[in-house]
């Protein structure tokens, strides 16, 4: 049977959403696939706060990748968080770190948002005219036939294409279908995720303290109503995740600020608390003949940067840049050859930021006093090294480097996205 489409993109959270927006303008016949109903705004938290325990720090990449796509327009006013400074210190020492926006000439690190705005901005940046939203349908089993793949959803219904990719999330359905092995690990560690409020304002700063049981981080929140909220990731071990989690509110509150040595002063209240087990995937490959991994799907990695969705982000500006430079020239989208473009592209970098978080976890929990000194004196030396503090906040935000098009500056790009 002739395919009904293209090419497929199963999971239409943020990185699945940003692909498809990205190949809309094109004659390219996509469908973008999700259990949950499409389109449709993702629904409001039921939290005291109003925040959503999921937020993502955007990186200036992020950033021009939303721009290009008509999404960071469609954000509601006041919910991207312009964050201009970082500050990062050691429990055990003296070792800290300052980034400012001010010394990179920039007017900001990056921004705090919660992911349902991104992804309802992302969905809304979409002509449902020129993409076919199939929500409510969830996939069963991956046949592979003579003109590329069958998908049988759970409604009854197949759908078919030469091309498949592949956005749905760490346990990604469609990889496990099509037998794409991943090489991964536990960390041994929980992160206890919620919304808090502190009695002193944030500052526009992103805090981060390394303890031994592992790093607690404050990202800053809007403003409302004149109270000030942070979204903290606490990183424990299993033991001491579970002591936390079952304190009471107040007590969880009062542990939270003295882990945080009361740096924004008392944590007045809490969201209810959610628990995340910390586990590292990386698939061995992320492309076979007419199939691509991106995303969580592809790598999912330690919240200790909160690089994740920065990193599915790029995935998404470059495999829309190979697809659409390769259905111009009249190839076969569902090709190795093609697809081991994108793979070349984004494989090597992901796994550098992998490495880099691992490593900085394993050092910030060595034991070993000759490691603690060599931690604590290598902070303060980065500290004091503009240059090289620089170069790795630019690195980090997305400002320098081989970017695909999607991801520069939309006022200096050339693109015709």
């Amino acid at each position: 049977m002739a395919p009904d489409y293209d090419l497929i993109i199963v999971g239409a959270g943020m990185v699945g959403s940003a692909l498809a927006s990205a190949l809309q303008r094109s004659r390219l016949r996509v469908a973008l696939v999700d259990a949950s109903a499409l389109p449709g705004q993702v629904p409001e938290p039921s939290t005291v706060s109003g925040f959503d325990a999921r937020v993502s720090a955007l990186s200036a990449a992020s950033e021009n990748l939303l721009r290009h796509l008509g999404a960071w327009q469609q954000l509601p006013a006041d919910t991207a968080f312009a964050y201009e400074q970082m500050h990062v210190w050691d429990a055990e020492g003296t070792g800290q770190i300052d980034f400012t926006a001010a010394a990179l000439s920039e007017p900001r690190l990056g921004h705090i948002v919660e992911n349902r705005h991104v992804q309802s901005a992302l969905l809304a940046s979409i002509d449902p005219d020129r993409i076919s939203l199939l929500g409510g349908r969830k996939v069963i089993t991956l046949v592979r036939e003579d003109t590329g793949w069958r998908l049988n959803l759970e409604t009854g219904e197949s759908l078919r294409a030469p091309l498949i990719v592949a956005a749905d999330g760490a346990r990604s359905r469609v990889r496990e279908l099509a037998g794409m092995a991943t090489r991964e690990w536990d960390y041994l560690h929980h992160a206890i995720v919620t919304t808090v409020e502190t009695a002193e304002p944030h500052q526009a700063t992103a805090w981060q303290r390394f303890l031994p049981t592992g790093p607690l981080a404050f990202l800053p929140l809007p403003v409302r109503n004149g109270r000030h909220y942070c979204s903290i990731v606490w990183s424990l071990l299993p033991d001491a995740a579970d002591a936390v989690m079952a304190l009471d509110d107040a007590g969880f509150c009062q542990a939270l600020a003295e882990a945080f040595e009361h740096r924004l002063g008392r944590v007045l209240a809490a969201d209810p608390r959610q628990r995340i087990g910390l586990r590292q995937r990386h698939a061995k490959t992320y492309v076979m003949p007419g199939l691509a991994l991106m995303g969580d799907a592809a790598h999912s990695i330690h919240p200790l940067a909160g690089q994740g969705a920065n990193l599915g982000f790029l995935d998404a500006a470059v495999l829309a840049d190979v697809l659409l430079q390769a259905s111009s020239r009249g190839e076969s989208l569902a090709e190795l050859a093609v697809l081991q473009r994108y793979e070349r592209q984004r494989m090597g970098n992901n796994l550098a930021m992998m490495v880099a978080m691992e490593g900085f976890q394993r050092l910030f929990h060595a034991d070993a006093l000759p490691l603690r000194w060599l931690r604590n004196a290598g902070m303060n030396m980065v500290d004091q090294h503009s240059l090289i503090k620089g170069r790795l906040m630019r690195q980090a935000m997305g400002l320098q480097g081989d970017l695909p098009p999607l991801a520069r500056d939309p006022q200096l790009s050339t693109s015709a996205y």
